[in-house]
């Protein structure tokens, strides 16, 4: 029997009912779409700027006090090796919002709760077997990434830490993706707020050992994030059994569920398999870099921070785009579907091009922010310059691509995706920087080629309207 999501009024852990939040349980599958996605979109956008933008360049900031090593040992380690286990918990995440979307779409109540506790468990799985792998094998993961001897000497500990802490990461972002699925976008912004501000007030004591805190240098960035997250893992545990959401995960949630958990991953290794394959292009073009020397590396390593702004703003808007989709198809709603993609693709487009001009005119003095070496901001300033080229197709990618997620099509455009990746930035980078001897910035190249060939392939996958049949409902049982 399911439960209804039309309540008027929940309650606080003391039974004390209170009226729910309008906009927190606003129905998306009908009313406007600019404001259904605005809605869902701003806190999102909100959490990114708070938990993305303004902590990687305050992070950056601190970092950069490590020096050059231990700066390229810290993003290193962020971008290649803790993004394999991000892959993993990305496709997992992306698959139960889709499924928690459809299940509060089609007034499921009880099966969305279900599936969140499903996952939660499935996160458990994975955060246990990603401290065990950091832990002990921590020095070849880095040597991995063709790194000098001394960004290896100081990332070993950085490399322990991170992975043994990785709980915190794990969980925030599995409860920002349930409760989105569910239409609930603004409860972790609130979250991510008090995360952000301890996680950086942490690192500041601890990397040089202010007021009073030990000096643990690179040591401190790993237990200084690790302080934040623990944090928001309590306040997000508190809000999930609560039932102050519209998730409400109790402990029949939690048992396992094999039924429940293989639907579940049927729709999450498609997304992982589809992001892996951006994954080892990054992992390839770091150790390429390496052959560059030292300054190329650290022109790279700082330049996929930066990287990383634009799509930390604008992926949580194509992320409400999924959830919008995922919903209306639940409430079999095709043409809402079709419009909420079309609002998405306009206000996603504005947002990402406006970036995309941002980084073009101004790479030099974003630069100049985290290193003074002239050779270290030659490189990073063209790999900077194709970078904007490809937030200006990426403004159509992320949205079909979480589009075709939330409608639980997810198979074609992993395969196309890795294609791509594969077939196209790997070979095409590898022959335009070695080859034909165009150092560093055939490598940028490259993976402009690969971005602008998927985005043209999925944009066609997404016209032939396939992903429109695929969001009826997996059923899984709901204990």
């Amino acid at each position: 029997m399911t439960e209804s999501i039309e309540k008027p009024e929940a309650k606080t852990g003391s039974g004390i009912p209170v009226p729910k939040a309008r906009w927190r349980d606003h129905d998306h599958t009908q009313g406007s779409l600019l404001r259904s996605l605005g809605l869902l979109a701003l806190p999102m956008v909100g959490s990114s700027l708070v938990g993305g933008v303004l902590f990687q360049l305050v992070d950056l900031k601190l970092i950069s006090e490590l020096g050059d090593q231990g700066m390229t040992a810290v993003v290193i380690t962020n971008q290649s090796m803790r993004q394999i286990y991000m892959v993993l918990l990305m496709g997992a995440s992306f698959g139960a919002q889709g499924l928690i979307a459809r299940s509060i779409g089609s007034s499921d109540q009880e099966r969305a709760d279900h599936i969140a506790g499903q996952t939660l468990l499935m996160g458990t799985f994975l955060s246990v077997v990603a401290a065990v792998i950091g832990l002990i094998f921590a020095r070849d993961l880095l040597s991995l990434m063709n790194v000098s001897e001394e960004v290896l000497k100081m990332g070993v500990p950085y490399v322990r830490w991170v992975f043994g802490l990785n709980f915190g990461f794990v969980f925030v972002i599995l409860f920002g993706s349930l409760l989105a699925g569910a239409g609930d976008s603004s409860t972790p912004f609130i979250i991510t707020i008090a995360q952000t501000g301890i996680s950086l007030v942490a690192e500041w004591m601890l990397i040089g050992g202010h007021l009073g805190a030990p000096d643990l240098g690179i040591r401190g960035v790993a237990i200084g994030l690790g302080v934040g997250q623990l944090v928001a893992i309590g306040l997000a545990g508190r809000v999930l059994f609560s039932g102050r959401t519209r998730v409400h995960v109790r402990a029949r949630h939690m048992r396992p569920d094999w039924a429940a958990m293989r639907s579940i991953l049927s729709l999450s290794w498609p997304p992982a398999f589809q992001m892996l394959g951006g994954f080892l292009v990054t992992v390839f073009f770091i150790r390429l870099m390496g052959d560059f020397g030292g300054r190329a590396q650290t022109a790279y390593s700082i330049g996929l921070r930066l990287g990383m702004i634009a799509p930390m703003v604008c992926f949580p808007l194509a992320g409400a785009v999924a959830t919008l989709v995922g919903q209306n198809l639940g409430a079999r709603n095709i043409p809402r579907a079709w419009r909420a993609m079309g609002v998405g693709i306009l206000v996603h487009g504005g947002v990402m091009w406006s970036l995309a001009l941002a980084l073009f005119f101004f790479r030099e003095p974003f630069l100049r922010l985290f290193t003074h070496d002239p050779e270290v901001i030659e490189i990073g300033s063209r790999m900077l310059m194709w970078q904007a080229g490809q937030f200006a197709l990426l403004a159509f990618l992320f949205v079909f691509m979480r589009a075709l997620q939330g409608a639980g099509d997810v198979i074609v455009p992993m395969g196309m995706s890795l294609a791509s990746a594969l077939l196209v930035a790997i070979p095409l980078g590898l022959y335009l920087s070695e080859d034909y001897g165009m150092g560093p910035d055939g490598l940028f190249i490259a993976q402009f080629a690969s971005t602008a060939l998927s985005t043209v392939i999925n944009g066609a996958y997404v016209a032939t309207g396939r992903w429109t049949r695929m969001g009826s409902l997996k059923q899984t049982p709901a204990a």
